[in-house]
C-alpha cells in the first residue's frame, strides 16, 4: 500500500514539476524574466511538496484553497510583480494544488495542465489577441499634451524613442513643473495597422 501512495505522489509530482516548467518556459520565451521565472518554477514545487504532504495527514480542500490564499497573499512583497507576472503565479499556484490535492485521474490532470499551457502559448503570440506593449514616460512638451494635439504628440512619441507608439493615455499632469506622465501603447512586432 505505501508503495502505492509512493507511486501515487511521485507520478503527480512528475506531472506537476514538468506542467509548471513548460509552463513558465513559455513565460521566459516572451518576457525574459529569468529571475521570476526560476522563482515560479521553486515556487511552483515547494507548493506542491508542503501541499502534498499536509494533505497525507487528512488535510481537506479548504485547508488547501486557505494556503492557496496566504501564498496568493504573500505576493512576494518585496517586489512588485505585473499583472502578467501575478497571472502566471496564480496559474503555478493553481497547478500544484491540482496536483497535490485534486481527485483527478492522471492522465486528466496532465490533460487540464496541457491546456492551460495551450491557451497561455496561444494568448502570448500573435494568434488570437495583437502584441501590444506599455510605457510610462514623463513628457515634458504640455502644449502637445491636448486632446487636438494627440496625433503631434503621437508623432514625437515614435520619433523620440523609435517604438510603433498608437495610443497615449495622460496619466498626470503637473502644472507646477510643466510635465506629463504619459502611458503610451505601442505594437511590439513594429507593423502598423
Amino acid at each position: 500500500m505505501e508503495s502505492a501512495v509512493d507511486l501515487h505522489f511521485l507520478i503527480r509530482l512528475i506531472i506537476n514539476t514538468a506542467s509548471v516548467f513548460i509552463l513558465i518556459r513559455c513565460y521566459y520565451a516572451f518576457s525574459r524574466h529569468r529571475e521570476n521565472a526560476a522563482s515560479f518554477i521553486l515556487f511552483g514545487v515547494g507548493v506542491f511538496l508542503v501541499t502534498s504532504l499536509l494533505h497525507s495527514v487528512t488535510v481537506t480542500m479548504g485547508f488547501a484553497f486557505g494556503l492557496f490564499a496566504v501564498f496568493s497573499m504573500l505576493r512576494y512583497r518585496t517586489e512588485a510583480l505585473g499583472i502578467k507576472e501575478m497571472t502566471y503565479l496564480f496559474l503555478v499556484i493553481a497547478m500544484a494544488l491540482l496536483a497535490a490535492v485534486g481527485s483527478m485521474q492522471h492522465y486528466e490532470l496532465a490533460g487540464l495542465n496541457l491546456l492551460v499551457i495551450a491557451l497561455a502559448l496561444v494568448l502570448e503570440t500573435r494568434v488570437i489577441l495583437p502584441r501590444h506593449g506599455e510605457k510610462e514616460v514623463e513628457y515634458e512638451l504640455i502644449e502637445n499634451v491636448h486632446a487636438r494635439q494627440q496625433d503631434v504628440l503621437i508623432a514625437d512619441l515614435r520619433q523620440r524613442t523609435g517604438l510603433d507608439v498608437f495610443r497615449v493615455d495622460v496619466v498626470s499632469i503637473s502644472y507646477l513643473r510643466d510635465t506629463a506622465m504619459l502611458r503610451m501603447h505601442f505594437r511590439l512586432d513594429g507593423h502598423h495597422a
